[in-house]
C-alpha cells in the first residue's frame, strides 16, 4: 500500500464530510430503505452506511471491506447500528459464499476501486437470490465527449491520490454485460457525475 492510499484511507470521512452532508447522506439514506431481508454490503469501507439500515426491513447486514484500516474506523459504526452488522475482511471479486444467499446487495462509491469490477459484478449475481435488489451509488464516466475524455484525462492522477479511484468507468453497462442486471430505476445527481440505481437480480445463467 502507498503512503498516498494510506493517507486516503485515514481521512476518507474528513474528506467526504462536506459531501455526506449536504447531499450524499440524503442519497443513501433514500437508497437503503429500499434494502430488505440478509444484506451483503461490498467494499463497506468506515461503515458509514451502517447507521442508515431500517432494523423494520433488515435482518441483518453482512460486511466485506478488504483493509484493515477502513475496518478499524467501521467497527464501532457496526456495534451502534440498529440492525445485526457483520463486518469481515475480504474481496468483491471471490466473496466466500454459496450462491444465492442474499436478498440485497449494497455498493457506495466502491465499483469504482475495485480492481476487477467485472468480476465482482459476476460475484454480486452469483451470491445474490433470484428476485432480490441490488442498490448502488456510484460515480461514472459522463457521456459528453468532453467531460468524458476530461475524466479519462484525469484518472491515472486521480488513481494515485485516491487509493485506486477510476473517474471514468461505465457501470451501468458493466452491469448489463456483467451480470444481466437491468436497472428499475436511476436517479443521477450532481450533472449526472453520481448515479445512485435499484436493480432486481436476475437469475444466474448456468455456464
Amino acid at each position: 500500500m502507498t503512503t498516498g492510499s494510506r493517507w486516503f484511507q485515514q481521512h476518507y470521512d474528513r474528506l467526504m464530510a462536506p459531501l455526506e452532508r449536504r447531499r450524499f447522506g440524503q442519497i443513501r439514506a433514500e437508497l437503503l430503505s429500499h434494502a430488505h431481508g440478509e444484506v451483503l454490503e461490498i467494499g463497506a469501507g468506515t461503515g458509514i452506511n451502517f447507521p442508515l439500515y431500517r432494523d423494520s426491513n433488515v435482518v441483518q447486514v453482512t460486511a466485506i471491506e478488504p483493509s484493515e484500516r477502513m475496518r478499524e474506523q467501521a467497527r464501532p459504526r457496526a456495534q451502534q447500528a440498529r440492525v445485526p452488522v457483520t463486518l469481515i475482511e475480504g474481496s468483491a471479486e471471490q466473496l466466500p459464499w454459496e450462491a444465492g444467499t442474499f436478498d440485497t446487495i449494497v455498493g457506495t462509491l466502491v465499483l469504482c476501486t475495485i480492481p476487477d469490477p467485472a468480476q465482482a459484478v459476476r460475484e454480486m449475481l452469483r451470491v445474490g437470490r433470484p428476485g432480490g435488489t441490488l442498490l448502488l451509488f456510484e460515480h461514472v464516466r459522463l457521456e459528453h465527449p468532453f467531460w468524458g475524455r476530461l475524466q479519462d484525462v484525469l484518472t491515472p492522477l486521480w488513481s494515485k491520490a485516491c487509493d485506486g479511484c477510476q473517474l471514468n468507468r461505465n457501470t451501468v453497462q458493466l452491469l448489463r454485460a456483467e451480470g444481466g442486471f437491468e436497472p428499475l430505476r436511476i436517479e443521477r445527481h450532481l450533472g449526472g457525475v453520481f448515479l445512485a440505481l435499484e436493480a432486481e437480480i436476475p437469475l444466474l445463467k448456468q455456464s
